[in-house]
Parts: structure tokens; C-alpha cells; sequence
């Protein structure tokens, strides 16, 4: 199994992550063990989950994180395995929170419940946009010399805090974020190209795109309103219902049977061909989904193949 470097950090991945906000909310702790035992059995190592997922069951979250804890515990793996967390989102009970206060207490909870000493990579989920840059850096530099976490990395921060967090980084000798996690996908292209990839290139940062399928409408069972109900996802797919996404829908179908795959695994295929991509970000509930998934990385997509996705996308 291929492994690639994440950003400028020694963390060594495989190409497809797996995203824990299923555990504890489509997926129970049995289920979800099966699904990581899969996975991993597969050749995979790479599982990304948030100190709140599920918080829209319970108000608070911490499920998932409670699940993949009780797993490596129980399979006695986790020297064998990059594990992503997340602080700073919202949930009922606090709103988005980036402080120092919130940070030092927030890593040690994410520890106790994943039933580890250290956290691979630490994420800045959210933004809370007032919280001085040099604070949320100072957090993470003491729990990086701690020992507690390896690497930090952001996901919802805007450019300009971005590049602030570098200044102030090395300004300070605080930890650099090697990592980004953007929204992109073959049908929501523009925000990150434009406005991310640029900072990517020139800091150097491993990107794990998250919604990698748009929220499954790239795995081809949506072609119209009658199929929003297959999913407790469907209505999050209803604004992909245009010319454009479903004519985005139609190249992977026929890009995927020129390959005898399914669509996802082209969705995600043309993902791993993009600059700095490490590993997109997908859940599955099913063993037949995360085949799909897994096979990604085996695809070889030709010059016209991505002619094709790219025309009807952008």
C-alpha cells in the first residue's frame, strides 16, 4: 500500500482517509468497529474524527472519538495507525471556541476518549475569528512540547488568518500548521482553487479534502428529487441537482465503466491527481462502500478522462 507524506511533517499515510463523523451516529460501536477492521485490513491507516462528532445526536459529541478509542484499545493498534482529531466547532452547548482555555482542556478530553498519549495531527476545525492568531498557536505550542500532539493543521480558517498563522508562527517559534482541510470536490471546485491552493504551494501543506463526494452525490444515486429520500444525507445534495452537477455525475458514470468501478471511486481518483493532495476524507456505512473508496487509489486516470471531469466541472 502507498504511503505519502503529510505536508512538510514525518507522518507517512495511506491515500484514502477514512471520516469518523459516521461512528456513533449512522453507525453504532459494533458496526463501526466492522468498518475499521476493513479498512485497515485493507492496507489503510489514516482515520480523521473531531472532538464533537456526533453533536447533532446528543447536543455535545464525543462518540466517535469514545469509538476509535475503544477500537485501537481493543485491537491493540495504534502504533500502527495516524490519528486526526479536531477542536474548535460549534455544538448547542458552546459555540465555536479557538482560545487557550478551550484548546488545553478540549486535547486532554480528545485524549481520554481515543485512549491514547498523543494525537497524530491536531486540527483547528473552526475558526471562531476572534481569538488572537498568537494565542491558538501558543496553545498549540505547549501541547505540542508536551507530547500530546504531533503535528496541528487547519481546516475552516480563512486565507488571511491563515497566512497570519504562519507569520505569527515563525515570528514566535510556534508550531507551523503542515496541513490543510478544505472543502473540495469535483462539483465544488472554485472556493478552494482560488483562494487555497496558492497558500497551499507556497507553505508546503498536505491537503485532506473533506465532503471528497459531495455528500454522496458523486456516487451516482441521485439523478433527481424522487432519490433525495435514500439517504439521511439526501437533502444535502438537492442544490447539486442542476445542468451542471448532473452533467458531472454523467462523465464519472462513463468514465467509471471504462474502468468497471463505481462513480465514487472516480470521484475520489481525480482528486489524488490534484497537486498536494494527500488523502480526500470519506465515510462509508457499508462494506461495498468503502470497497469503493478503497480502490481509489488503484485508478490510473488518462489525459482524456480528465479532460472530461474537468469541463463539466468547472
Amino acid at each position: 500500500m502507498e504511503k505519502v507524506k503529510i505536508g512538510k511533517s514525518e507522518l507517512e499515510v495511506s491515500r484514502i482517509c477514512f471520516g469518523g463523523n459516521v461512528f456513533g451516529w449512522t453507525l453504532d460501536e459494533q458496526q463501526s468497529f466492522k468498518i475499521l477492521d476493513a479498512f485497515v485490513a485493507a492496507g489503510f491507516n489514516f482515520i480523521d474524527t473531531a472532538d464533537t462528532y456526533a453533536w447533532w445526536v446528543n447536543g455535545t459529541g464525543g462518540q466517535s472519538e469514545t469509538i476509535i478509542g475503544k477500537w485501537m484499545k481493543a485491537r491493540g493498534n495504534r502504533d500502527k495507525l495516524v490519528i486526526a482529531t479536531k477542536v474548535g466547532s460549534e455544538t448547542r452547548e458552546h459555540p465555536f471556541d479557538i482560545s487557550k482555555k478551550h484548546i488545553l482542556k478540549s486535547v486532554d478530553e480528545s485524549l481520554q476518549r481515543l485512549q491514547t498519549d498523543y494525537i497524530d495531527l491536531y486540527f483547528t476545525h473552526f475558526d471562531d475569528n476572534k481569538t488572537p492568531v498568537e494565542e491558538t498557536l501558543s496553545a498549540y505550542n505547549e501541547i505540542v512540547r508536551a507530547g500530546k500532539v504531533r503535528y496541528v493543521a487547519a481546516s475552516n480558517v480563512s486565507p488571511e488568518r491563515l497566512v497570519e498563522s504562519f507569520d505569527v508562527a515563525r515570528e514566535n517559534g510556534f508550531p507551523e500548521y503542515v496541513a490543510l482541510q478544505p472543502h473540495y470536490n469535483l462539483v465544488e471546485r472554485e472556493g478552494y482553487e482560488t483562494k487555497y491552493a496558492p497558500l497551499v504551494k507556497k507553505y508546503g501543506l498536505g491537503v485532506m479534502p473533506y465532503w471528497s463526494l459531495a455528500a454522496g452525490f458523486l456516487t451516482g444515486k441521485y439523478h433527481s428529487e424522487a432519490d433525495l429520500g435514500k439517504s439521511v444525507r439526501g437533502q444535502g445534495v438537492r442544490k447539486y441537482l442542476n445542468e451542471k452537477g448532473l452533467a458531472v455525475v454523467e462523465a464519472l458514470e462513463k468514465v467509471a465503466e471504462k474502468y468497471k468501478c463505481q462513480p465514487a471511486t472516480i470521484a475520489l481518483a481525480w482528486l489524488l491527481t490534484k497537486p498536494f493532495i494527500v488523502a480526500p476524507i470519506v465515510s462509508a456505512t457499508r462494506i461495498s462502500q468503502l470497497e469503493a473508496m478503497i480502490e481509489a487509489p488503484k485508478i490510473g486516470l488518462d489525459e482524456d478522462d480528465l479532460a472530461l471531469l474537468d469541463r463539466v466541472s468547472y
